[in-house]
């Protein structure tokens, strides 16, 4: 996040940003969903994440709840974290062996900005569930994991 006009911006320290994110994050985001917290409050920097996807209606992944770990590096605003699926899934931003999202294959970590937040990629992720290309592909058994 960035503030300021006519030139003049004030870049938010990365842990200002993180616990802004923490904060949203625990409020709850949009219709439920989607959700994300931190997996350590103990770690004072902020970096291991865990997301919860509810798969989307009228696709293979509907019912389903996928969780997810983000890892946010030091350089994290300024690149995108590392995300990983744990519970299985088949998608093709998905490393099938691993559960690494791909960020070659997966728009927004492949053109990642600053400004963009965890949620933005649980969003987005949830929404890659619903493309016509991953909506119907046969899914591992439920309650599996890498």
């Amino acid at each position: 996040m960035t503030i300021g006009s006519a030139g003049s911006s004030i870049v938010v320290p990365r842990n200002f940003r993180l616990l802004e994110e923490l904060e949203r994050g625990e409020k709850g985001i949009g219709d439920g969903t989607v959700s994300y917290g931190m997996d350590d409050g103990d770690d004072i920097y902020m970096r291991s994440w865990t997301g919860t996807i509810i798969g989307p209606l009228n696709t293979v992944h509907e019912g389903r709840i996928y969780q997810l770990k983000l890892f946010c590096d030091k350089d994290y605003p300024e690149k995108p974290p590392i995300v990983r699926f744990h519970t299985r899934i088949k998608m093709a931003c998905v490393n099938h062996e691993t559960g690494v999202v791909e960020a070659k294959k997966f728009g927004i970590l492949a053109n990642w900005q600053r400004e963009f937040t965890m949620e933005n990629i649980l969003i987005q992720l949830k929404k890659e569930m619903a493309a016509s290309y991953n909506r119907k592909l046969a899914q591992p058994p439920e309650g599996t994991y890498y």
